[in-house]
């Protein structure tokens, strides 16, 4: 019984190693007696990538889908995953980003190369929770990913800070032995002429460079055109008072990376890396509360705001007779240069009037880690992974943290004179464990300890199981606490801004207006991740169905209740809070059909069974009731396939309340009726050489069309009557053409 036991615990280990890699059909049928003769108990890291919650895109599936521009595109056709915007209010609404779970992009943690990409914090946080950015998926060309590893659930809490919703780690092409090189096109033609169009170039070569040193250098150039100023033109919500409703603005990408490794000898190898990216917005005339002057006319088709990323890492892999180890120094600077905009109600997010200057908000990121493998032997074999990391972010932002009190003292902060600069560390130490357990369990068992400079300490403990009930049926789960600390604006008493009573959720006192203040006593947010997932496999057929609940704690937003009222003007004063408590809870699903040799029915869904704030009841971000991403791929010959892929989206139901808590009524409480959009692509390998790829993007041409923010903001301090766009809150573009191509040698 126990050499059953044993081989069995083996095969589970080696069938869920062999998944991140797309081999496990051919290893489950293999012998049992050679799995125990090649297979080693994993780390804990790579078991939890075995996760229900968990789903890898290869570099084959990129390159049968490739994005117009951002990687993002071909994420959110994972279970789980869905693009929004920073929050309810639609404000920054095309500015869509990675939602993992409905827990929102904030809580989205974008890795490279399993190292943490932060460069939107260097954006100005709103009062709603926007920020005017576009995130951080789109700093490496999709042409020069191996894989990208989405990480949802218990699973992600190893990972700290952040990675309350989950992980998107973007896992880069590494060099050979040999010399290689490839160079992409892509372009592609929207039908409707008021959309923008995308070119984009991208190369990479790598390979040894004599002795002991190999080499990676990659690059890229992109360029997608802003939509036309007047797309939503008549699709504005009926009685709408602001200026007409922005479409997407357009991106130029110019991105260079390179990589030296020296390898020291066959168990250790040490890598440099140096990389720079510029992204440029195309502006289409958005602006946060939908207003426009003068400013906003003349800058339309210029760039507004530019990012700049330049990063620098140097990474040691090693192995030893006792284990193995990861660890890496990495330093990155993030300047945020845009036009001066206003900060006090209805101009806030709009450009200053008259020729405003370019502001520069300047982001240093620190981040040091080590982590040790160390298998173990004994009554229960395990590996023990143990680490520590230290990070520490520095923000000076000359414009938000410096804004004169023009509209009343605040008590303790200062009218003039206030730093542009603040700061915060993490120090952090974690352990976890692969275990294996009699009758084909594992058991990895994790805690981290994080003690950040301003909101204290925290214990993420998680408990992630995998038990194989039979050859067919495995059961998985895990639960988790995660995490994110307040943001750089949120805690810092610095920052402020005011609104003249439109943006007040109360205005009493006897006048009108109010200011929203950092506060340096928050708590972290924390959420209590469950999933319990059933996977059946035989053959090439394989389902499974995964239900999960994040139960959300100490959420940050704006606070609804002054702490004070001004010593000058009688104005309110109003902070950064933490609400107690909300909940997400769905189900994820997946099914894969083999319906010939070479043509396969690939199928998963996602269902939010709820997504609440459960103080106020009302959601914590718009997204789908359910989305379905379904697809039927032939590969008619080992040089030529096709993919016809469909995504059915549910109702989205815009938010509930206004900022002032009242019920939304009126357009402001429409939502987005189910819609599906349906594409079309073929790739072709004229040779070893060359590849050819061409598609059709939104088939039968279902387009979407902003309509304003989710509430009305008027001239009148009235929320939830007509004017709101309830979820019509971002443009889905309409039927497009595309052509990429690519060579290597």
């Amino acid at each position: 019984m126990q050499s059953r036991t044993a081989s069995g615990q083996l095969k589970v280990l080696a069938i869920a190693l062999a998944v991140a890699y797309g081999n496990a059909p051919a290893l489950a049928q293999q012998d049992e007696k050679m799995l125990e003769e090649t297979t080693v108990l994993g780390t804990a890291a790579e078991m939890l990538k075995q996760a229900p919650g968990v789903s890898v895109i290869g570099a084959e599936d990129i390159g049968k889908r490739p994005p117009a521009n951002d990687i993002s595109e071909i994420i959110r056709t994972m279970p789980g995953v869905n693009l929004t915007g920073n929050s309810t209010s639609g404000q920054r609404g095309n500015n869509r980003q990675i939602d993992l779970r409905g827990m929102g992009p904030e809580n989205t943690l974008i890795l490279i190369d399993g190292k943490p990409v932060t460069s939107r914090n260097a954006v100005r946080f709103g009062w709603r929770g926007e920020r005017d950015s576009r995130g951080d998926s789109n700093w490496v060309p999709a042409e020069q990913i191996e894989r990208i590893e989405v990480i949802r659930g218990p699973a992600a809490a190893r990972y700290g800070n952040g990675a309350a919703g989950g992980v998107v780690n973007i896992v880069t092409k590494k060099a050979g032995k040999e010399l290689h090189g490839q160079v992409s096109v892509y372009a592609n033609a929207p039908e409707h002429s008021d959309e923008g169009a995308t070119r984009r170039l991208n190369f990479g070569f790598s390979g040894p460079l004599g002795g002991d040193f190999s080499f990676r250098i990659m690059g890229n150039y992109n360029r997608t055109e802003e939509d036309d100023r007047y797309i939503n033109d008549g699709h504005q919500a009926p009685g709408f008072t602001g200026s007409l409703p922005a479409g997407r603005e357009g991106v130029t990408n110019r991105d260079v990376a390179a990589q030296l490794s020296w390898h020291a000898s066959p168990d250790h190898r040490l890598d440099l890396d140096l990389g720079y990216s510029r992204q440029g917005n195309l502006y289409a005339g958005d602006t946060q509360n939908v207003n426009s002057n003068p400013v906003v006319v003349r800058m339309l088709g210029d760039e507004t705001n530019i990012v700049r990323r330049t990063n620098y890492a140097l990474t040691h892999a090693g192995k030893y007779d006792f284990g193995s180890s990861t660890s890496y120094l990495q330093y990155t600077e993030t300047d945020n240069k845009r036009i001066q905009e206003g900060l006090a109600g209805g101009t806030e997010g709009i450009f200053l009037s008259g020729n405003p200057p370019f502001m520069t908000n300047e982001l240093r990121d620190i981040t040091v880690h080590s982590e040790w493998n160390l298998p173990l032997r004994g009554a229960l074999d395990q590996v023990l992974t143990i680490g520590a990391e230290w990070v520490r972010q520095e923000l000076r932002d000359p414009t938000s943290n410096t804004q004169a009190t023009t509209f009343g003292t605040i008590p303790g902060v200062g009218s003039t004179g206030r730093s542009a600069e603040s700061s915060a560390e993490i120090a952090s130490v974690f352990a976890e464990s692969n275990i294996e357990l009699p009758y084909d369990t594992v058991l990895t068992p994790g805690i981290r300890f994080d003690k950040h400079s301003r909101s204290g300490e925290n214990w993420s403990p998680s408990l992630n199981l995998m038990h194989m009930v039979n050859d067919r049926i495995t059961v998985k789960g895990g639960i988790a606490r995660a995490y994110k600390a307040p943001n750089l604006y949120q805690s810092n008493g610095d920052y402020l801004l005011f609104s003249s009573g439109n943006g007040c959720p109360t205005v009493g006192n006897g006048t009108t207006g109010c200011y929203l203040i950092g506060n340096p006593d928050l708590d972290a947010e924390t959420s209590v991740n469950k999933e319990l997932g059933i996977e059946y496999k035989v053959g090439r057929f394989a389902a499974g169905v995964t239900w999960f609940r994040n139960d959300y704690r100490d959420k940050i937003q704006a606070g609804t209740t002054p702490v004070g009222v001004t010593t000058t003007g009688n104005r309110s004063i109003y902070q950064w809070v933490n609400v107690p408590e909300a909940v997400v809870q769905g189900l994820e699903g997946s099914l894969k059909v083999p319906l010939a040799a070479r043509l396969e029915w690939l199928t998963n869904f996602t269902y939010m069974i709820e997504s609440k704030n459960k103080t106020t009841g009302d959601y914590l971000s718009i997204i789908p009731e359910y989305t379905v991403n379904t697809s039927l791929d032939w590969r008619a010959s080992d040089a030529f396939g096709l993919l016809l892929a469909v995504t059915f989206y549910g109702e989205q139901k815009p938010m509930k309340l206004d900022y002032k808590g009242d019920k939304v009524t009126g357009t402001s409480a429409d939502g987005v009726d189910p819609y599906a959009v349906v594409s079309l692509s073929g790739d072709y390998a004229v040779s070893k050489h060359l590849k050819l790829v061409a598609g059709i993007n939104n088939l039968f041409d279902q387009r979407k069309f902003r309509a304003g923010n989710a509430v009305s903001v008027s001239s009148t301090p009235v929320y939830g009557t007509s004017g709101g766009a309830g979820a019509a809150t971002y443009n889905e573009p309409g039927r497009t053409f595309y052509v990429a191509v690519t060579t290597s040698f």
